[in-house]
């Protein structure tokens, strides 16, 4: 989506664009495929960053003015409520919905001892610059640290930011926290009826409708350097492009490494170890009727201290998140099926090399444990009511993530410390995306118009900054 958006930007200027796409499908980290005549999206839970029409001044108004897309042409959705829910069954809960107002209500109930500390941190971060291109990187456990002493609090705050956010283990910049955290908490979740395809389809659109090229099946193999620029991109089909500026959302180390000469050292450095799994399940009814008809999201941890980290086996169920999708808010209308999507962190190298009769049944394990794990953070449901009103499952592991976007060991969110400004040690050559560090569907979007404005347009006339 970052180079959907630096492409619609640039073009909107009379630059001649094009877009190469390794995969037959677009959207990368946030994309759906097609499976036994049912679409499934991958990556989005939620659309973050969601505010109701006519707030102004928030990262999705200017997204939208920026790429002249119309805010019903999302057709956003808001969610319903999500939780935070720690403990073996989800002793400790934490409500929240699009209207902070619940959250801080909630954290005042919970831990009293807290809500003047809480409060404090709030409108840090409501203060911060968390958009500075040239930001000095600070552990976001150090500065919450500062306000917030109670580790249980502290870990449910972090729970949801990391796993929709942080590259780092156990900690995260301190300006990507309060991205998220205004994302997550101070604006909210919102989707399409239809999922994430719907704001792909308008972002081609717009791409075409400006005048820009897409290749699709057609990859990068190599950007051959010469007097400190990007002099050529070889194609995977051999096919050599010139261009005056080349934009990359694939990755820092992915970039470094089809570099040539490759910057091998940086790239194995800066090379990200968090992944997932995802179990998706489809019921012929709705989740309401089994009493999950509330929850949107459920961020859920299980252990006395929330463990952001690569797991020590293939799949970690200690933590992670529940989508129940069926839940927002779609004014009347509502899916056709009932779908229960369950994440959690994993370890790429455990999958990776595995034959495919033990890749299969590690699949099928992890499937059921996975289930199993989620299900103590709703209301009890019969089993065989649920295995009687399944339909389909799918599941997605890190060697599915490294084989559909090229993200080196499937890390979902790229490298541990992020590009801010988007530049590479080519002068040409730029990062969005990721790497670049805006987090989110709405970031990915903000980075590519942001690197396209930075790098190409600044300067340029008739800007609509």
């Amino acid at each position: 989506m970052s180079g959907l958006a630096a492409g619609i930007r640039l073009a909107h200027f009379g630059q001649k664009v094009c877009i190469f796409e390794r995969h037959n499908a677009p959207g990368g980290l946030n994309s759906f495929y097609s499976l036994g005549g049912r679409k499934y999206d991958v990556g989005l839970h939620a659309m973050t960053n969601y505010v109701p029409p006519g707030v102004k001044g928030t990262p999705l108004g200017k997204l939208l003015r920026q790429l002249r897309i119309e805010r019903e042409e999302f057709a956003l959705c808001p969610q319903k409520q999500s939780k935070i829910s720690f403990g073996p069954r989800g002793e400790t809960t934490l409500r929240f919905t699009n209207d902070f107002a619940v959250l801080d209500a909630e954290v005042a109930a919970r831990f009293p001892d807290q809500a003047d500390d809480w409060r404090k941190l709030v409108e840090l971060v409501k203060a911060y610059d968390d958009v500075s291109l040239d930001a000095r990187p600070l552990s976001a456990r150090v500065v919450v640290g500062r306000h917030i002493s109670d580790p249980l609090l502290t870990d449910m705050i972090f729970c949801p930011v990391m796993y929709y956010g942080s590259a780092q283990e156990r900690d995260m910049e301190f300006g990507q926290f309060v991205i998220m955290f205004k994302a997550l908490f101070l604006e909210g979740f919102a989707r399409p009826l239809d999922g994430v395809r719907v704001i792909i389809r308008v972002l081609l659109d717009k791409f075409r409708a400006a005048g820009g090229e897409r290749r699709m099946k057609c990859g990068v193999r190599q950007i051959i350097e010469e007097q400190g620029r990007a002099a050529r991109l070889v194609l995977d089909d051999g096919t050599e492009i010139t261009a005056g500026h080349v934009i990359s959302s694939i990755g820092y180390p992915e970039t470094m490494k089809l570099c040539a000469p490759a910057r091998t050292a940086e790239a194995d450095a800066n090379t990200g170890a968090l992944t997932f799994i995802e179990a998706i399940s489809v019921y012929d009814r709705q989740p309401a009727e089994w009493g999950w008809g509330d929850d949107t999201i459920i961020f859920f941890n299980d252990s006395e201290r929330f463990e952001y980290a690569r797991s020590k086996q293939q799949v970690d169920i200690r933590s992670g998140v529940i989508c129940l999708p069926n839940n927002f808010d779609f004014a009347g209308a509502q899916l056709p099926e009932g779908i229960f999507r369950v994440t959690c962190l994993a370890n790429y190298d455990l999958w990776a090399h595995l034959p495919e009769e033990q890749y299969q049944a590690g699949k099928k394990r992890w499937f059921a444990e996975a289930v199993r794990s989620a299900r103590r953070f709703l209301p009890a449901a019969d089993d065989a009511v649920l295995a009687g009103a399944q339909l389909a499952t799918d599941m997605f592991t890190p060697r599915t993530i490294r084989k559909f976007t090229g993200h080196l060991n499937g890390a979902i969110y790229g490298a541990p410390h992020k590009i801010r400004n988007g530049r590479t040690h080519l002068s040409n050559l730029h990062l969005c995306g990721t790497d670049q560090g805006f987090l989110g569907i709405v970031g990915a979007m903000l980075s590519g118009i942001s690197m396209a404005n930075y790098h190409v347009l600044q300067g340029s006339a008739g800007q609509d900054r």
